[in-house]
């Protein structure tokens, strides 16, 4: 599965303080999802926010609070994960830790709750009743197929990793502290009611996880309650906390999150790696040895820093001049790690559509399937690759074709030899990634 982020989470029991509110829509959402595409889907999940009005005032700047009064939306959110789904899921062999953690925050502190080994119903649901504990479930997406259709789309859609948790809370409790997070976060609620408060980040954009204290991070900025259908939205780094408030029935939510690790910075540490040894090999400057006891040194000279700075500009210039760098660890770990696509019913995966129809020959016309779950990379011979197919340098230009065509002809890809093209196309089909059309 992938390698997800910890997710938002919930916060301290106080009453009401006033405070400003987000930006509310009133406007009435989508009854469903669209899953004609990953654009669409994030359109859907939004709206009636545009697409382009995220991404310029919201995205990584501020939170964003959809409220809405659809009892079809409730309904379609209250399906993808219930209470009652949990007595099911622990007959599968659930285990504290890996499947579920059990957690109340107490005078500003998270208790953790947590069994030792595989979580049994009877004493989950004690705890939750008795203990007035918060069940956070991790990756429902492995068990709910719904999720995992919602989480693959949007992971083609950021082409960066999502993860998702869900967050029981009884009615009068929660479960963590006040803190923030290193990912974006999309809170969608699905049962009962949930009450926020949101706080002014301390680091804006965070890189790590963190918990905050209350005498830090003063009133905050926004509160409100999510029901049934609402969605947030706020950066990483968005210091807070939630309730369930008393007198009601328990509260479901699922947090959403994308982005962990996938700043420039991220970019540049993964990248810059491979032009450096690209360059290496060309420039004998960079396979030079470093001054005789440089490591020993507890400061580093005006001579050694200009000698890097440098080095540094010789890489800017390479890089303007290049349009592919080697792949990096970024993209592999994206790659190895993203949900597969989502295909429906298990059925399907035996049919002869699904398998790849036809086999394609020379003057077959063929084109590629999944294309948001194909990715190019280039990378050195000595480190063959532990995951996906293997081709040399000499087909990049074929595998473009392929990538930018709607359909392409088998003769018509860009190789030396009729066997070259009929070697790749099987290659590809005989993996399910491309069809004759």
């Amino acid at each position: 599965m992938p390698k997800k982020a910890k997710p938002a989470g919930t916060g301290k029991e106080e009453g009401p303080v006033p405070c400003k509110q987000l930006k509310m829509e009133a406007v009435m959402g989508p009854s469903t999802l669209n899953f004609s595409s990953p654009s669409s889907l994030f359109e859907s999940l939004i709206s009636p926010i545009k697409t382009e009005t995220f991404f310029k005032e919201f995205w990584e700047q501020k939170p964003l609070l959809i409220q809405r009064d659809d009892p079809e939306l409730a309904v379609y959110y209250q399906s993808l994960f219930r209470l009652s789904d949990l007595k099911s899921l622990c007959s599968q062999g659930m285990y504290y830790g890996r499947d579920v953690n059990v957690c109340r925050c107490i005078s500003g502190k998270k208790k953790v709750l947590n069994k030792d080994g595989k979580v049994h119903f009877l004493q989950l649901r004690k705890d939750f009743d008795q203990k007035r504990a918060t069940i956070q479930f991790h990756q429902p997406q492995r068990f709910k197929n719904e999720l995992w259709r919602i989480q693959e789309k949007l992971e083609c859609y950021f082409g960066s990793l999502v993860g998702s948790n869900v967050y029981i809370t009884p009615a009068g409790s929660q479960g963590l502290p006040p803190h923030y997070d290193d990912v974006e976060v999309f809170i969608l609620q699905l049962e009962g009611e949930k009450h926020w408060r949101l706080y002014h980040p301390t680091v804006p954009l965070a890189r790590v996880y963190s918990v905050e204290a209350e005498d830090r991070i003063g009133m905050p900025a926004h509160e409100f309650t999510l029901k049934p259908g609402d969605l947030l939205y706020f950066p990483r780094g968005t210091i807070h906390q939630a309730d369930t408030p008393p007198g009601l029935a328990h509260s479901t939510h699922v947090t959403i999150s994308t982005y962990q690790n996938h700043s420039w910075g991220d970019f540049l540490l993964d990248t810059i790696s491979g032009l450096v040894f690209d360059t290496a090999k060309e420039d004998i400057e960079f396979r030079a040895g470093i001054p005789r006891q440089l490591l020993l040194q507890v400061e580093t000279t005006a001579l050694e820093t200009r000698r890097l700075s440098g080095f540094l500009r010789t890489l800017a210039d390479r890089l303007e001049g290049t349009s592919e760098l080697l792949s990096a660890d970024m993209k592999k770990d994206f790659v190895m790690n993203r949900l597969p696509p989502y295909v429906g019913d298990e059925a399907e995966l035996s049919t002869p559509a699904f398998l790849g129809g036809q086999l394609p020959r020379l003057d077959s016309v063929v084109r590629l399937k999944f294309k948001d779950h194909v990715v190019l990379m280039v990378g050195p011979d000595q480190h063959p690759s532990s995951h996906g197919l293997r081709f040399p340098l000499s087909h990049m230009d074929a595998l473009k074709q392929l990538w930018n065509s709607s359909a392409i002809s088998v003769k018509d890809l860009k190789l030396t030899t009729d066997e070259e093209k009929e070697s790749l196309v099987l290659s590809l089909w005989t993996e399910c990634l491309i069809q004759v059309v």
